[in-house]
């Protein structure tokens, strides 16, 4: 009971900072005189948890899963602690990044204390626990920020946090088993010394992968830049070339570098990620610009969606999946239900559609995508080899991450590059006229930067019925087509799963055997 409910604060503190920072940015950026960097309060959090991840699972395979709590812990606290006093951005921002690193480890031990703790009939019923708890500390993130910053100020929300984390942190050390400890052995038996293990880390290959990570999350931070993004795939090619040639142990194992299933299947889910992040950023937008409903109703179709989410993978680790194999077919069918989904949204995406309807079609989206991810991690599960397990499934969580990121870049720029066309078409049909006035410009940039303004602009912008009927339909358009590319990206993800395959590496080596037998009789 000690390890979930320490366990449970972990994560719950880790997936808070991703949503929460949104309601308290308005102060921090005032505070820190900062009002033009808001997006790297959370941004920077996201790419330095992302850019660890795979190198924690890797530590966790070198020493010990038990090994890595005290140190995410203490990186968590001290970071929230730098945070809390900072008085300028660079401060904060090095506190977030160190929060970062915490956090990857975070995102590690999730996983890796399912897969040493449950036993595989109740495998699936566990990850589902730990997706509730994911998705409660992004649902509720942004409410706890917003209710509790008001009265504490933002700098008690921190050093709260470091509290917290560090004894949740020395509570699941203390409540582990000491068998948990790392397996690796000499040839001869004997165990491995700390300093052999030290010696063994891939420093370099370590470095090349964070150094990709971080270059391909910051080039797609906001708009996308092609020189990171460059840079990110040539550090990327010398990751890998380094790992094949010069790492006497790489940080990711050749096994899980060269397994076509463990790399498409983690393809698929940054596919995946990024459909589900455009129905997340776009159906509060939908609601507030479409069927001009207040700001808190929009907000809380998002909260029904991660409860069905959570109930989805809970019921099919309860129902379904009950020991360690493949679920190929399964997770292959809950794919394409999951698509079906995101081109349904795409044609209801339409101002006449009534509201309990979409709401209903979020609501099964988000209950679907829980039975894949679900589906997909004990999936992975077995397509791994023999201990990488740690290491493969933090690549899977590394590659959901960029789903997120790519996502939203992705789907914003198709966004509003199809808004703006809508608007600047149709209002120059409203005006008769061959190019917009300045009042038409000012008003179409103050449609797309606020979707609030369509039906509850108050004072600040009165729309005339006309008006009103364009933006209306010009964000409904646009969401449309965002929806519409995530449903042609779902077939291609279809594809990519289903190219992963279906055997263990235990059953490939098994069938490669039989087969040279067969030959050489």
């Amino acid at each position: 009971m000690s390890i979930a409910l320490s366990l449970f604060c972990l994560i719950f503190l880790h997936t808070t900072n991703m949503s929460g920072l949104a309601m308290i940015q308005g102060s921090l950026a005032k505070d820190l005189r900062s009002p033009s960097q808001t997006m790297w309060f959370t941004t920077s959090y996201l790419i330095a948890s992302s850019s660890l991840t795979p190198l924690a699972g890797s530590l966790a395979t070198t020493f010990s899963p038990r090994s890595i709590v005290l140190p995410s812990a203490v990186l968590f606290s001290l970071g929230s602690l730098v945070a809390s006093q900072a008085h300028s951005f660079p401060v904060f921002m090095l506190g977030r990044v160190v929060m970062g690193f915490g956090g990857a480890g975070v995102v590690v031990m999730s996983v890796v204390f399912v897969i040493e703790l449950a036993g595989k009939r109740r495998r699936g019923v566990m990850i589902g626990v730990v997706n509730t708890a994911y998705t409660l500390g992004v649902s509720v993130g942004a409410a706890v920020y917003g209710v509790l910053q008001p009265v504490i100020g933002w700098r008690s929300l921190f050093w709260l946090q470091s509290a917290i984390i560090l004894l949740a942190g020395f509570g699941l050390y203390l409540s582990l088993p000491e068998s948990m400890s790392s397996s690796r052995t000499e040839q001869d038996g004997k165990a491995v010394s700390l300093r052999q293990k030290l010696a063994n880390i891939d420093y370099l290959g370590a470095v090349l992968l964070i150094l990709t990570i971080v270059l391909f999350l910051y080039s797609l931070a906001g708009d996308i830049h092609p020189t990171p993004l460059i840079l990110s795939l040539l550090s990327l090619l010398a990751f890998i070339a380094v790992e094949f040639t010069l790492a006497p142990s790489p940080i990711i194992p050749l096994s899980v570098l060269s397994s076509r299933g463990i790399l498409l299947s983690c393809l698929s889910q940054l596919g995946l990620l990024t459909g589900r992040m455009s129905i997340i950023f776009y159906t509060p937008i939908f609601m507030l610009a479409v069927r001009g409903s207040p700001a808190a109703t929009a907000g809380s179709v998002l909260i029904a969606s991660n409860v069905a989410l959570s109930l989805g993978g809970l019921l099919i680790g309860w129902l379904h999946i009950r020991r360690a194999g493949s679920y190929y077919l399964s997770l292959l069918v809950s794919i394409l239900c999951l698509d079906a989904t995101f081109y349904a949204l795409a044609e209801l995406s339409r101002p006449a559609t009534p509201s309990y309807v979409f709401v209903a079609t979020v609501c099964f989206s988000g209950f679907v995508t829980g039975i894949v991810i679900n589906y997909a991690l004990v999936h992975i599960l077995h397509l791994s080899h023999a201990n990488t397990e740690y290491v493969t499934t933090s690549l899977f969580a590394t590659f959901r991450g960029f789903g997120a990121s790519f996502g939203t870049s992705l789907g914003g720029g198709i966004f509003y590059r199809v808004l703006r066309s809508d608007l600047v078409r149709e209002f120059l049909a409203l005006d008769g006229t061959a190019e917009l006035g300045p009042a038409r410009r000012k008003l179409v940039d103050r449609l797309l930067e606020s979707p609030e303004l369509v039906w509850h602009g108050g004072e600040l912008l009165k729309l005339e019925p006309q008006e009103r009927q364009i933006a209306v339909e010009g964000y409904a358009d646009a969401i449309k087509g965002v929806w519409r590319a995530a449903a042609i990206l779902g077939l291609l993800v279809i594809a990519v799963q289903a190219a992963a395959g279906w055997k263990s590496p235990r059953e490939e080596a098994t069938r490669k055997l039989q087969h040279e037998h067969e030959h050489d009789a």
